[in-house]
């Protein structure tokens, strides 16, 4: 099937893309909703502008739809992203937001296209080793929980930074996968990508209760064999 990848350039998104593709489906597009309000009611926000790039390292067009970060908004800008193109289904990352997953699902029904979340509802700390052991290189660029501080900025999500994680859920009550919005992600490089990103000009900003991780630029590194 041709399907479209709702994209944010995080973790989730890419994990399921990359998922989809192991079952034999074609990735079409990659198709993200691009909020003016960075509190979406739906949507991913941080590093939102360097789409085309993350896209450029993909080798996957990109399309894109603004909206104002209320509900109704991003829904609509879903919806007329969607309108018309060649695929078969739309790809989520969804994990276990059912508010996400049935927005995207009703969205997705009306215009009769079919919905894939590969990683729906499966235990995430499995879900997080298999992701990293697959290749994804993801880190986080926003932390807003208790427990995870400026040092988590930037830091990958590799298997000894998975321990750090669970001993935090056990001890704050965190979610493992940033499924609460503890944390979110960008990914630099996986079996997907056919060139990495590279960070320029990084810095870390911290307030009382949350944390991003400010980037001024990105340049891609082609990859051998890409």
């Amino acid at each position: 099937m041709r399907l479209a990848v709702l994209f944010s350039g995080g973790k989730d998104s890419v994990y399921a893309a990359y998922t989809m593709a192991q079952m034999g489906h074609e990735l079409a597009a990659l198709v993200s909703v691009v909020p003016s309000d960075e509190h979406s009611w739906v949507f991913h926000v941080p590093n939102l502008r360097f789409l085309p790039a993350m896209a450029e390292a993909m080798g996957l067009p990109l399309l894109t739809e603004n909206s104002t970060g209320e509900e109704e908004s991003d829904l609509e800008a879903l919806r007329k992203v969607l309108t018309g193109l060649d695929v078969d289904g739309v790809v989520t990352g969804a994990i276990a937001s059912d508010y996400q997953w049935d927005r995207v699902n009703h969205v997705c029904q009306d215009l009769g296209l079919r919905t894939f979340s590969p990683l729906w509802r499966k235990d995430q700390e499995m879900l997080m080793k298999d992701m990293i052991m697959s290749g994804i290189r993801s880190i986080p660029v926003r932390v807003s929980c208790e427990g995870m501080d400026g040092s988590w900025l930037g830091r990958e999500l590799d298997l000894a930074a998975l321990d750090g994680l669970r001993a935090l859920s056990k001890k704050y009550g965190m979610n493992l996968a940033g499924e609460g919005g503890e944390y979110e992600t960008l990914v630099l490089d996986s079996p997907l990508h056919r060139a990495r990103l590279t960070l320029m000009d990084v810095r870390k900003e911290m307030s009382r209760d949350e944390g991003c991780l400010l980037i001024g630029s990105v340049e891609l590194e082609a990859k051998d064999g890409a």
